[in-house]
């Protein structure tokens, strides 16, 4: 059955979706199950020792040979080393996207009509043209790039959520970003306005505090302790702790499991206490929110709902937080890590029929052109007619260029969506 795929590829988590063609038109989108315990992965790459690349963190990872968060990096000349060897974070980026369709073509029998990767609202046309131009050196040629907030509106509107203007408060593993979108009949959604915080702050932040908490109240059996066994003893707490912030986003308390060499404890935390430690850090994120609003030259007023979109929302204390600023909806999906995949699948669909939105890249289906080596990165709030201004041009730098392993499928792959031969 013809469907469409889409991605994306966070800083810490990756999630896809497909909309299947029936004969009354696209369907729902569905959330594809990447990972064993759940829908979606890490975003991480860990390189053995034969180079070959495999997705997700092994047990024990070597962090020599570990990459996390490298599409958040594109941009930058500075390359990752992976095991020694110096690796794009387009290369990268692209290496991950390949195993995605790999996965899904794998269980749907058949490729992608076309696929629809998010990125972040404020990288222009330089960062597009990397990861356009590392996508299709591995194969992957059928692929458009959209903002990730435009995704998240495109995926409540679809489920009922109206009005001509929205704001998109996205809050992932290590990092949030505040948009505002807009209605612009026929095209769809595009970018007012967007802007990332100055100080970072993140679903892993919220584990970072909640596991202090947890240290706070176990004091004097972790003093009791030396050195070895404290390690011994906080070994996977961090794992836990990202465990009970998921059951505390419903629950207004539980318990974390900490394992002592004299044996094992629960300690008991509640919602309250966790919601302590974090308000002002989301406080702040939700002021950043608001001067978005206004940087991009909207009157609170003129909104007509909040959207929210990333793993770290769950958290109720988030939507309270911006009610209290923002008397409009404020809405999140049951999944709301996989919000973004979503609507890519939902724009994928409406790229096939006209008309294109005006967010379309080309799909690049022969050499790509040359690359214009600057680098039009916003450094503070992003409207669309900003995207374009060049930075000081920064000094050459001699990169060694990395030949990253193909996937097993992956000649297979590459003739069937338009790739080279």
């Amino acid at each position: 059955m013809p469907y469409v795929l889409g991605i994306d590829i966070g800083g810490t988590s990756t999630t896809a979706a497909v909309s299947r063609l029936h004969a009354n038109g696209w369907g729902e989108p569905e959330v594809v199950r990447l990972g064993d315990r759940g829908n979606a992965v890490p975003s991480a790459l860990h390189m053995g020792g034969d180079g070959t690349l495999t997705v997700g963190e092994p047990a024990r990872p070597d962090a020599t040979r570990l990459a996390r968060g490298f599409s958040r990096r594109i941009g930058d000349d500075v390359p990752l080393l992976v095991g020694n060897e110096p690796c794009t974070p387009q290369a990268l980026t692209a290496v991950l996207a390949m195993w995605v369709v790999e996965r899904v073509l794998a269980s749907e029998g058949e490729v992608a009509e076309q696929v629809v990767i998010s990125h972040p609202a404020g990288w222009g046309k330089y960062r597009r043209e990397l990861l356009h131009r590392a996508l299709w050196e591995i194969g992957l040629a059928n692929v458009t790039l959209l903002p990730e907030p435009v995704l998240a509106a495109e995926r409540h509107a679809a489920r009922g959520v109206l009005g001509g203007t929205l704001c998109v408060y996205s809050l992932g593993g290590n990092g949030y970003e505040a948009s505002v979108v807009g209605w612009a009949d026929p095209v769809g959604f595009r970018l007012l306005g967007s802007t990332a915080p100055v100080d970072r702050f993140g679903g892993d932040d919220i584990d970072d505090a909640l596991a202090a908490l947890v240290r706070g109240k176990l004091g004097r059996e972790l003093r009791e302790l030396d050195g070895p066994q404290v390690r011994l003893a906080l070994y996977g707490l961090r794992r836990e702790c990202t465990r009970a912030k998921e059951r505390l986003s419903v629950e207004p308390e539980t318990d974390v499991p900490v394992h002592l060499p004299r044996g094992h404890l629960r300690v008991p935390v509640t919602r309250s206490e966790l919601e302590g430690a974090i308000r002002p850090a989301v406080r702040h994120t939700v002021d950043t929110l608001v001067r978005t609003i206004h940087a991009a030259g909207v009157d609170a007023g003129q909104v007509d709902a909040v959207v929210l979109a990333g793993g770290a929302v769950r958290m109720p204390l988030v939507a309270e937080l911006i009610a209290t600023e923002l008397p409009v909806p404020v809405v999140v999906d049951a999944d709301p890590q996989s919000t973004a995949a979503a609507g890519a699948a939902l724009a994928a669909a409406q790229i096939l029929a006209p008309p294109v939105t005006e967010y379309q890249d080309p799909v690049w289906t022969a050499e790509p052109p040359a690359l214009r080596m600057s680098n039009p990165e916003p450094s503070s709030y992003v409207n669309e007619g900003e995207m374009g201004a060049a930075p000081p041009p920064r000094p050459p730098l001699s990169i060694t260029p990395l030949k990253l392993p193909r996937m097993r499928s992956g000649q297979r792959i590459r003739g069937l969506v338009g790739g080279r031969p």
